[in-house]
């Protein structure tokens, strides 16, 4: 009501996003309307893009431009050990690292009953299907430390476990550089039960 439509409309579009309120998203539109047009165009084409030209990897579901992905395509990497992740951006989390040397297969979401996601919602028919095709030796849970991703992760060992093929967890605990006054119980419990010899 207070600004013409372009803008209302700019402002309206950038508050769907994730973690843009309404002040935000007004800052952002009038930020957009004061750039040079050549700016403006490759910031609208690099949207356009991305939305485009991505896709999901026929193999491990993971985003690419090319498919099969890059590390899906990569044969110096361990194809016997699959890393099972919620979504894409866990993959760059882990690909940061440089620890990793197996394949990721992307769920594309967790199991939670009370948003009606079931488990034929997400990315696990097709990694019961990889399991049976590919020579894999063991898939590791990495699905984050809530109850939906303890659910999922519970949801396919049980699902995987019959086969024999080895299924770990992800540790949880304390950050590195943690006190632990300030760990609440939940955390210190899974450092406990996660800890190892040394």
């Amino acid at each position: 009501m207070y600004y013409p439509e372009p803008i209302s409309k700019l402002i309206d579009s950038f508050t769907k996003l994730p973690g843009i309120g309404p002040k935000t998203a007004v800052r952002l539109a009038f930020f957009v309307i004061d750039m040079n047009d050549d700016d403006v165009l490759d910031f609208a084409n690099s949207l356009v893009s991305a939305k485009r030209e991505l896709s999901r990897c026929s193999i491990c579901g993971h985003i690419t431009d090319q498919d099969p992905c890059s590390i899906c395509s990569d044969h110096s990497r361990d194809e016997s050990i699959i890393c099972v992740v919620e979504d894409p951006k866990d993959v760059i989390a882990m690909e940061k690292m440089k620890e990793f040397q197996g394949k990721y297969h992307v769920l594309h979401g967790v199991i939670s009953p009370m948003d009606g996601v079931g488990p034929e919602d997400i990315n696990v028919p097709d990694l019961i299907n990889r399991l049976k095709e590919e020579d894999v030796e063991e898939i590791i849970l990495a699905t984050n430390p809530n109850i939906e991703g303890e659910a999922t992760a519970m949801y396919i060992s049980r699902l995987v476990k019959p086969s024999g093929i080895r299924t770990t967890r992800i540790a949880h605990g304390l950050p590195v550089g943690g006190d632990l006054e300030y760990a609440d119980e939940v955390t210190l419990a899974k450092s406990l039960e996660g800890r190892r010899e040394v």
